[in-house]
């Protein structure tokens, strides 16, 4: 069994957070999104977010580009729309929590941690031919997302 958990401590007077348990996402695009978005504003993150999904802006793949078509501009690049509306439900719950525990200015704050981590594996089974059958699992994905407010905000 994964142990689930934030992986830094957490201060409520400067922070909010929100955790995404076992979606059905794939996991490298899942990793690069998080790394295309780390550090951002949550304005910034939400338009990066939903740019992805409606399939203007392509998320860069630095690690898991093989055979990988490049965009222009952006060099190997894909649309991973499911996991961006993922991560888009999980950014909101986030800021939820942050305007539930008084903060001044939720879309100001800074994503100080995302991460995407292997979740557990939902089992199943296909029928194949001649009375056989073949595994049929799904990946899931943890995703945890910190945000801290910043000076400006």
């Amino acid at each position: 069994m994964t142990h689930l958990g934030y992986t830094v401590d957490y201060k409520i007077e400067s922070m909010a957070r929100a955790y995404g348990k076992e979606l059905q996402i794939p996991w490298k695009k899942s990793v690069e999104l998080a790394r295309a978005i780390r550090g951002k504003t949550v304005e910034q993150a939400r338009e990066y977010l939903e740019n992805v999904a409606a399939l203007k802006q392509p998320v860069p793949m630095k690690r898991y580009k093989r055979w990988v078509a490049h965009k222009s501009g952006y060099g190997p690049a894909r649309y991973p729309v499911k996991a961006a509306k993922a991560f888009l439900r999980v950014l909101e719950s986030a800021v939820a929590n942050a305007e539930f525990t008084g903060k001044d200015n939720p879309d100001g704050m800074r994503i100080m941690v995302i991460n995407a981590h292997k979740g557990a594996i939902q089992k199943a089974y296909r029928p194949r031919a001649h009375g056989r059958s073949g595994p049929w699992n799904q990946d899931t994905v943890n995703l945890e997302i910190v945000l801290e407010e910043t000076e400006e905000s």
